[in-house]
């Protein structure tokens, strides 16, 4: 049987392993913009980059609904 903390660590691998997937393709996509002179485009994607960084090294929560989602009911923040 798993345990509620290996489930959670496992969620936590993922998030990180995503993460680093999107910041990944932002950073590629960011390339293209920049090849294409859409300077707007390449700062709200560098801004999306940074974000990603963010989550992926738990700086930042994913969003304010999954930290209500991931809240144990028995247990008070």
């Amino acid at each position: 049987m798993v345990t509620q903390n290996e489930m959670n660590g496992r969620r936590e691998e993922n998030t990180r392993e995503n993460s680093a997937y999107i910041r990944q393709m932002l950073g590629e996509l960011r390339q293209v913009a920049l090849g294409e002179g859409a300077d707007m485009l390449c700062y709200l994607i560098e801004m999306a980059y940074i974000e990603a960084g963010d989550v992926q090294a738990r700086r930042r929560p994913r969003s304010f609904l999954h930290r209500e989602r991931d809240k144990s009911p028995n247990v008070s923040v």
